[in-house]
């Protein structure tokens, strides 16, 4: 087998499985392991893969178009309609619920109007206040700071010195992007980050709405581990890759 053919095959096995391991490639090529080594340092340099300690995983994307709320509101609608219609079942009477900014917390919102559930929402999200704002049944507690257009929320210093005042029950944050491997949860920005740390910290429980699609995402600050999540609601059963590292964590999975 020629050099290209292995290395072709390589990013065929990252893509599928997720990740490599140069030992097992070495014996699968009957190459050593030095050979596989300078494969996968080239194929990352074509931007292919990511070089690990001892392998390699499949490559992030970052959405680098996507950092305004407003520029992700509209797509994959129906998935995020799944992951809201999960959520909305871990929800129950006299709970007191934080929605963060998060595009599919607003799906989620739109299902508490038409629901009869008797509880108190607590967000920092404008869109999820207007959803909610005459909605009798609900109290509705808005956190105020300083505002960013891009979020279409309150973050920072201000918003996360009255979140740490609660505690929640229930929590359900947005995301961009997350590692398996690296066991971290990204956002675009680091006041958002910090202001959903703050989150879990005020939080009995808490859950990452997570589209299937962001397991091979990636964003621009690291704000929480995967495993300080109590569970992830996802739009549909996982890829076996992506289950094999999911059970490496002790949390809940929804879809």
């Amino acid at each position: 087998m020629f050099a290209q053919e292995r290395q072709e095959e390589i990013v065929a096995l990252v893509n599928k499985d997720g990740s490599v391991r140069v030992k097992e490639l070495s014996e699968k090529f009957n190459v050593t392991e030095d050979s596989i080594r300078k494969d996968l340092t080239l194929l990352e340099k074509q931007g292919l893969l990511e070089k690990t300690y001892g392998g390699a995983i499949k490559k992030k994307r970052v959405n680098v178009h996507d950092f305004n709320i407003s520029q992700r509101k509209d797509k994959n609608i129906e998935a995020k309609q799944k992951i809201a219609a999960r959520a909305i079942e871990l929800i129950k009477d006299g709970d007191m619920v934080f929605l963060d900014i998060s595009t599919t917390n607003v799906e989620l919102s739109k299902l508490l109007v038409k629901s009869s559930i008797n509880i108190t929402v607590v967000t920092n999200m404008v869109d999820v206040m207007l959803e909610l704002r005459e909605t009798p049944n609900i109290d509705l507690v808005f956190i105020g700071g300083t505002f960013n257009r891009k979020n279409d929320g309150f973050i920072g210093s201000l918003a996360m010195n009255q979140i740490q005042n609660y505690r929640f029950d229930i929590a359900f944050l947005g995301t961009v992007g997350v590692d398996l491997y690296d066991n971290s949860v990204a956002t675009y920005m680091v006041e958002d980050g910090l202001t959903k740390q703050t989150i879990i910290e005020s939080s009995r429980k808490t859950y990452l709405m997570l589209e299937s699609r962001k397991f091979d995402t990636d964003g621009n600050y690291k704000y929480a581990r995967v495993d300080e999540f109590t569970g992830i609601i996802m739009d549909q059963k996982p890829e076996s890759s992506i289950e094999s590292r999911l059970k490496k964590y002790n949390l809940e999975w929804v879809w």
